[in-house]
């Protein structure tokens, strides 16, 4: 466990931070990784709902051996300051797979923070990243891609889209890509907007209440993050954990 300084706007990483909510957290708890290791070939999955009533920060980082598959999947639900930081590093043949969700209201800050490191070649990596947030929340997502030289057949996305349901919400996407190999097949996306009116109207004018609509409407949103979790109990588990927290939303 290493004692860091804390972080300052000047951090490129921690640009759309809580900075006072980052004082409620010990020195020492930016020093602290969970280290992960796969073996050549192997598997691992799992399935996260995180968040509570003060600033929390989850840091995981994952070296994945030739073979291997990681698959992360996070509903970020936190009342305060929630932050979840992966760093990924991938040998020839692995492939990460990432699924997030950010969603609620208030004013707090839910992130995700990714680096995918591809040193090898021919490892994969999915990321998709959903956020929806009302009241004065704030949902961030920064995403770093790094091809080594040598990782020549790397394949690797990431897709990112924010919902914003009041006035006064935000979100920030900060999608990078660094490529040294020429070999590759690389895209990122982002898109920020509002509910579908088009959609709203439609289901009005067939007697669904708007109460219904809309978490129907951000069901099918947010479900494109979990889409790649085939353990159906934890794909259900993320999802209602997620929507349970909309009846807070105006």
């Amino acid at each position: 466990m290493e004692t860091l300084a804390l972080p300052t706007v000047r951090d490129e990483d921690w640009r759309y931070a809580d900075f006072a909510a980052l004082e409620g957290l010990a020195p020492e708890a930016f020093g602290v990784w969970q280290d992960i290791t796969l073996a050549p070939g192997e598997t691992r999955l799992k399935a996260l709902v995180l968040g509570g009533a003060g600033p929390e920060l989850h840091r995981i980082r994952l070296t994945l051996g030739e073979g291997a598959r990681a698959e992360l999947f996070a509903a970020n639900l936190g009342d305060d300051y929630t932050r979840v930081e992966v760093e990924v590093r991938l040998a020839q043949g692995a492939h990460f797979e990432f699924g997030g969700v950010t969603i609620g209201g208030g004013v707090a800050t839910r992130e995700f923070v990714t680096r995918v490191i591809h040193a090898e070649p021919e490892a994969t990596s999915h990321q998709v990243i959903r956020a929806v947030h009302w009241g004065t929340a704030t949902g961030n997502f920064l995403g770093r891609i790094e091809v080594a030289r040598d990782a020549q057949k790397t394949d690797a996305a990431q897709d990112f889209k924010g919902l914003i349901l009041e006035r006064g919400a935000s979100t920030n996407a900060k999608p990078e890509l660094e490529i040294f190999a020429d070999d590759v097949k690389c895209a990122h996306g982002a898109a920020i907007g509002q509910l579908d009116e088009t959609a709203r109207f439609y289901m009005a004018a067939r007697g669904i209440p708007p109460e219904t609509a809309r978490k129907l409407l951000v069901r099918a949103f947010i479900a494109d993050a979990f889409v790649a979790l085939g353990d159906k109990a934890e794909h259900d588990r993320l999802l209602e954990a997620a929507l349970g927290v909309l009846g807070d939303a105006a």
